[in-house]
């Protein structure tokens, strides 16, 4: 990502792993650096991390072309099973991860 943090990492925001609403939930995994490997082949290596991550007040308009523009990366990824994998397994609870999206992803949590 030009000028950007590496992808799938926020420059700023919610700490890697979401929230922790559920207390009676497991801990999210902490990730290792085995776990970012795939990160080296992803479609988005070098973007702009704003593609798949929404800012402050984003509007419902604009949330959808920027959920689709990042959809479009995501469809033409070697490594999308794994990007989704790595956003469920640590529970992420923001951005566009292998094509999907945070509501996409809750009730597929583990």
């Amino acid at each position: 990502m030009p000028g950007a943090a590496p992808v799938g990492r926020r420059p700023s925001g919610p700490r890697l792993g979401g929230d922790r609403r559920n207390a009676g939930d497991a801990p999210p995994v902490v990730p290792t650096l085995e776990m970012w490997a795939w990160q080296g082949s992803a479609a988005c290596r070098g973007m702009d991390s704003a593609v798949f991550f929404a800012p402050p007040d984003e509007r419902s308009e604009a949330r959808q072309g920027r959920v689709e523009a990042a959809r479009r990366v995501c469809a033409r990824c070697p490594v999308r099973d794994a990007c989704a994998d790595f956003a469920l397994r640590t529970r992420e609870t923001h951005g566009v991860w292998g094509g999907l999206t945070e509501r996409e992803r809750a009730p597929r949590r583990r």
